[in-house]
């Protein structure tokens, strides 16, 4: 059903070449436009996904009917690394969708490459329109630095009780040379609008030292 336009007999002609590349520079603006639509940006991150299925298509072109076409693919692919390490699971997502994109196109695949675009393109945004849990957005990871001199066992009982749906302690370690000790909870808040009155409320009983509370965040102590 999905065939290429590009000729095995043939190769790439001016038709053909021009064709996929006209298919890649707007799939390109798709990919970017569905990207800035499902969350934060940055203009050069976005551009660069524009861009991306144009270059994809001209590697796998330049290298098509060879043994270099695999070479091409895998190079085309570890690109990802360059943007794995600072970027979030979102952009690496579009990465690979833009790749995929140029990958189709540089085979000639111009058809099956635009549909799986937009099939891609409108899951992501539905994806996107499904509201987070909210019990999920009501958990926190809670960290607080006591001094040593409190016995951390009960001493914030009360206020958990008054803030909280639940509190399980997760780990217990001492920092700065033994004199704090760091509490880490996981929690589950009755109300958002109380987290800073919380909080608050833990400052006084540990002295105003350090609290965090959100997803995933730790305290690192240099005094």
């Amino acid at each position: 059903m999905f065939t290429s336009i590009i000729n095995t007999t043939t190769g790439v002609t001016i038709g053909s070449a021009l064709i996929c590349t006209a298919a890649a520079v707007i799939l390109g603006f798709l990919i970017a436009l569905v990207h800035m639509k499902t969350g934060s940006y940055t203009r050069s991150f976005v551009l660069t996904l524009a861009v991306m299925p144009v270059l994809v298509q001209m590697v796998i072109m330049m290298a098509s009917g060879n043994l270099g076409t695999s070479v091409a693919v895998l190079g085309t692919f570890s690109l990802v690394r360059f943007r794995s390490v600072p970027g979030s699971a979102r952009e690496i997502a579009s990465i690979f969708y833009a790749m995929a994109v140029g990958l189709a196109m540089g085979m000639g695949q111009v058809f099956f490459g635009v549909i799986m675009a937009i099939i891609v393109g409108v899951f992501i945004i539905l994806l996107n329109l499904i509201p987070p849990a909210k019990s999920r957005s009501l958990e926190k990871r809670l960290t607080i630095l006591i001094p040593e001199n409190l016995d951390y066992t009960d001493i914030f009982d009360d206020v958990f009780q008054k803030y909280l749906k639940k509190a399980e302690l997760q780990s217990v370690k001492t920092t700065n040379l033994g004199s704090m000790y760091e509490l880490e909870y996981v929690v589950m808040l009755k109300n958002t609008a109380i987290e800073k009155e919380m909080i608050d409320a833990i400052r006084c009983r540990n002295g105003n030292l350090t609290v965090i509370c959100g997803r995933g965040q730790t305290i690192s102590t240099t005094l």
